[in-house]
């Protein structure tokens, strides 16, 4: 099984060294279709990893020492246990589907060799962050991710707005991770040790207080890497970069992983319930914080990208109930259907010549047919409607926070439900159904991109059918959660659910059918305030970007009135001290020997003067 794995981990690294040298060439096919065939090679043996972990086997490999000094030994240590088999195979299938999708989205683009290099070491990244076993290690695939998520929100860098949004994203993830940093050195300090094995065994014998700030300081990387209030703001802006990545790294993968860090910490979150139930109320304040941006953002990308902060929030309610493997299948099934949301945003984009205003655009069922099914499928499964995958993995969060006593949550994530299918198929109504707005002649994606996106599809309406098999399978590395209710209750739940989300479909139809809401809406304050979003970016620009940027001026002044005029009185002093001595050099002998002669005297004065104990004027 080893061989497996290295196949499983170092067939994307491949694939990124063997564009390197492509990298600022003309377009080179070979290059994309090499790179998704590493993917595919690693995709499979993440599926054996998967059956192997399955049938009962956990494997540990240490691949060689890594850091060892004084009583810190760190080896560069990998755990395939149920948990992170899920992981990389879902990351591995949708990457997949995202590489081969790619060579046909990036194939007019002059650096398209290179977003494949770019690619191929964010998917080696993030298994190395799913893989590992220890924090240390977790930590590196963390930051890798940060870094290749940077290089792919700027592909485009020539874009004031797309350097822009990668440096907002890469800024305020380092902030994240430093707490997150933190709270690694934390537990070192407090357990000698950073292997999960060795941690979680001994993590009940430190201090409450202790284990809460270290519980804290994790969630706050997990914030800024999952994009929670307040660090959201950078994942909207995001969608600057090409859509592949969107689909790939902010629906599916690196913005899952401070989802994972909670469920991988869970016998750490599962002694501090407290930090849990603040985690799931912040995850229910996003998930409808989230959800009322989407409902009037007209940018297409913009909107699938405030529904994946949306769900994330619904995954941490799950994680702080101590609901993880519920958590985990939400990920899974939410990986499946946003992907595709994207990759059928990217269909629509090619074929309206990259314009992303929904409400500029309409008729376009006709000439994308098959990408208008495939996107309201995805819909129907983002809404949560009975048999796709988000039915299943959606209602099971409601059932724990109505399981767990908090109505108010669950109440919130009802809400959330309704607004999701509203503006799922508002999207849906206006790009597709509604009057044709454009003067564009829109053409169907290449064969392949829409092949491409079947896998997606296909889990997207059956996954969820593998609840209890997936229930079975993580029960191996997480704790059990069951809402313990009466199959009445059970039944009342589900069918509000259902009725709240069939509700918000047939809203939005009716609605956008007659033309949607009157111009006068747009006038409201409320809508200006959900339109700018809260005027949370603004108030961040006024508070943080424009009181740095006075902040450098008034430095840059100090620089050049202060710190510049004392470093040019010194050059001056210097420079005036070798004009004066610039006589001694005049290569006159008997000058310099009475320079020497005058020297020696004052040098000979020197020593009577200091090696006579009563001093100078006892000298004299």
């Amino acid at each position: 099984m080893e061989i497996i794995f290295y196949t499983a981990l170092f067939a994307p690294l491949i694939g990124s060294l063997f564009g390197i040298p492509f990298a600022t060439k003309p377009k080179f096919t070979l290059v994309g279709i090499f790179a998704s065939l590493m993917i595919g090679i690693s995709c499979f043996a993440s599926l054996l990893l998967l059956i192997y972990v399955h049938q009962g086997g956990v494997l540990r490999i240490e691949l060689m020492e890594w850091i060892g000094a004084g009583g810190l030994y760190i080896p560069f240590g990998f755990l395939i246990d149920s948990v992170s088999a899920t992981m990389i195979f879902v990351v591995t299938l949708v990457s997949f589907c995202v590489h081969i999708y790619s060579i046909g989205y990036m194939s007019h683009d002059k650096s398209f060799n290179r977003f494949f290099v770019y690619l191929c070491a964010f998917v080696f990244s993030m298994l190395i962050l799913v893989m590992s076993d220890n924090f240390a290690g977790l930590f590196i695939g963390w930051e890798g991710v940060g870094l290749c998520s940077w290089m792919l929100i700027g592909f485009w860098y020539d874009r004031d707005s797309a350097s822009f949004a990668a440096n907002e994203a890469f800024i305020m993830n380092r902030i994240a991770d430093l707490g997150m940093l933190l709270g690694i050195f934390l537990i070192y300090w407090c357990v000698g040790s950073l292997r999960y094995e060795e941690v979680f065994s001994v993590i009940f014998e430190i201090d409450k207080e202790l284990l809460i700030a270290i519980g804290v300081l994790l969630f706050v990387g997990a914030m800024g890497k999952s994009a929670q209030f307040p660090l959201h703001t950078w994942l909207a802006d995001a969608m600057e970069g090409p859509t592949p990545v969107s689909a790939l790294i902010h629906a599916a993968t690196m913005v899952t992983a401070g989802v994972y860090l909670v469920i991988r910490a869970n016998p750490l979150y599962s002694l501090i319930p407290e930090i849990g139930f603040l985690i799931a109320c912040l995850g229910a304040f996003v998930a409808l914080f989230a959800a009322t941006m989407a409902l009037v953002n007209r940018d297409l990308k913009r909107i699938i990208a405030y529904s994946t902060l949306s769900q994330l929030g619904y995954m941490f309610v799950a994680a702080g109930l101590e609901a993880y493997w519920i958590a985990l299948f939400h990920l899974a099934t939410h990986a499946f259907f946003k992907s595709l949301l994207f990759l059928g945003a990217g269909n629509v984009m090619h074929a309206m010549n990259d314009k992303l205003d929904i409400s500029k655009m309409g008729a376009l069922y006709k000439p994308l047919r098959y990408t208008a099914i495939l996107m309201i499928l995805a819909s129907i499964a983002l809404a949560g409607i009975y048999p796709f995958s988000g039915f299943f993995s959606k209602d099971k969060i409601l059932e724990a926070a109505f399981a767990s006593g908090m109505p108010i949550l669950w109440g919130m994530l009802l809400l959330g439900a309704f607004l999701t299918a509203f503006y799922s198929f508002r999207l849906i109504m206006l790009v597709f159904f509604g009057e044709k707005k454009h003067n564009e002649h829109p053409h169907e994606a290449y064969s392949y991109m829409l092949f491409a996106m079947l896998p997606l599809v296909i889990l997207a309406i059956f996954s969820g059918f593998f609840e209890g098999f997936f229930h079975h399978f993580v029960m191996q590395s997480l704790p059990d959660f069951k809402a313990h209710l009466d199959s009445q209750t059970l039944w009342t739940l589900i069918g509000i659910t259902s009725l709240v989300a069939v509700s918000g479909i047939l809203f939005a139809i009716i609605k956008y059918n007659k033309g949607g809401f009157s111009p006068q809406w747009e006038k409201t304050r409320i809508y200006q305030l959900l339109f700018n979003q809260y005027y949370i970016p603004h108030l961040y620009n006024c508070l943080f970007i424009q009181t740095f940027i006075k902040l450098s001026k008034v430095a840059w002044q100090i620089d050049k009135k202060v710190i510049d005029w004392i470093v040019d009185r010194i050059a001056y002093m210097l420079q005036s001290s070798g004009e004066g001595l610039r006589c001694t050099q005049s290569g006159n002998l008997s000058k310099m020997l009475r320079f020497m002669f005058a020297g020696l005297v004052v040098l000979l004065i020197l020593v009577v003067v200091f090696n006579n104990e009563g001093g100078i004027w006892t000298a004299f």
